[in-house]
C-alpha cells in the first residue's frame, strides 16, 4: 500500500453507553499516534460534543431486534456498500480502547479482513472486534446475508464479531502483541492482582477494554463489587487516555 494513500479511522456511537468524551479522547489519541494521511471519522446519531477535527456521518441503516435496540449488531453496517463518502482502508476502533503507541502498521499489515484473534476463543476463528481493518464496500455480502436472515443468526451466533468472523471466513489476525487485553494480559494473575499494579503488555500498540472495566474504572480500580475481580489501580492511563 502506498505510505501517502489516504486511510481512514472510523468510530461508532449510538445512544447514552458512552459519551461524546470517549470520542474526543479515541481522537486525540489516534492523533498523537499516527503520521500518514487520514480521516477521524465517528458515525453517530448524536453530534453534540464532539471536538473540532471529528468528522461525523450517520450510521448505516440495518436491521435491528426491535427488543434489542441498543445493540453490538450495529457494528455489522460496517460492511455497508457505503459508510459516508468514505472510500478505501478503514480502521475500526471501539470507543474504550487505549492507543498507546504508533498505529500506520495496521494499514499495511494485511489486504485481508483482519481483527484481532478472540482471546477467550483462541484457535476457534472468531475475532474480536474491538480493532479491525477492512475495505469499505469489500463485504457487502456479509450485511446482504444478514439483513435476510437475522433472526437465524442472531438464534445461531450471538454476537456480530462471531457472526462477521465465520461469514468472512477468510480472515487475517493482528500480531498477538500489537491488541490486548487489560483485562486477561494487563492486570497480574492470581493473587498478584491484590499487590502489583496492572502493566502495559509487552509490545502493545492498543490496549483493549472489553466488557468491565471502561478505562475510567480501570484508572480507579473499580471492578464493580466482586472482590474476586479486585485489581489495583492503573493510573498511567491516564498518560494515554486524554485529549
Amino acid at each position: 500500500m502506498d505510505a501517502m494513500e489516504l486511510v481512514n479511522i472510523i468510530c461508532i456511537k449510538w445512544g447514552d453507553l458512552y459519551s461524546s468524551d470517549y470520542v474526543n479522547k479515541l481522537h486525540a489519541m489516534v492523533e498523537r499516534n499516527i503520521t500518514r494521511p487520514h480521516r477521524f471519522v465517528c458515525l453517530t446519531d448524536d453530534t453534540s460534543g464532539l471536538n473540532e477535527g471529528i468528522e461525523t456521518t450517520p450510521i448505516p441503516d440495518i436491521f435491528l431486534d426491535p427488543n434489542k435496540p441498543v445493540s453490538g449488531w450495529r457494528k455489522i453496517s460496517m460492511c455497508s456498500a457505503e459508510v459516508g463518502d468514505l472510500k478505501g482502508k478503514t480502521l475500526f476502533l471501539d470507543l474504550d480502547v487505549v492507543v498507546l503507541d504508533n498505529i500506520d502498521e495496521f494499514f499495511d499489515y494485511s489486504e485481508k479482513f483482519t481483527i484481532i484473534e478472540n482471546w477467550s476463543q483462541l484457535g476457534k476463528g472468531i475475532g474480536n472486534s474491538s480493532v479491525f481493518c477492512f475495505e469499505i464496500g469489500a463485504h457487502v455480502d456479509v450485511l446482504d446475508y444478514y439483513n435476510e436472515h437475522a433472526f437465524e443468526i442472531f438464534e445461531e451466533f450471538g454476537n456480530s464479531q462471531t457472526y462477521m468472523s465465520k461469514r468472512i471466513g477468510d480472515i487475517e489476525y493482528w500480531p498477538e502483541q500489537w491488541c490486548r487485553s487489560f483485562k486477561y494480559q494487563a492486570i497480574p494473575k492470581g493473587i498478584k492482582r491484590y499487590f502489583k499494579t496492572p502493566q502495559i503488555p509487552d509490545g502493545c500498540k492498543i490496549l483493549v477494554f472489553h466488557g468491565i472495566p471502561n478505562p475510567d474504572q480501570a484508572v480507579a480500580g473499580d471492578y464493580g463489587p466482586k472482590r474476586r475481580r479486585f485489581f489495583k489501580p492503573a493510573p498511567w492511563i491516564s498518560d494515554y487516555w486524554h485529549e
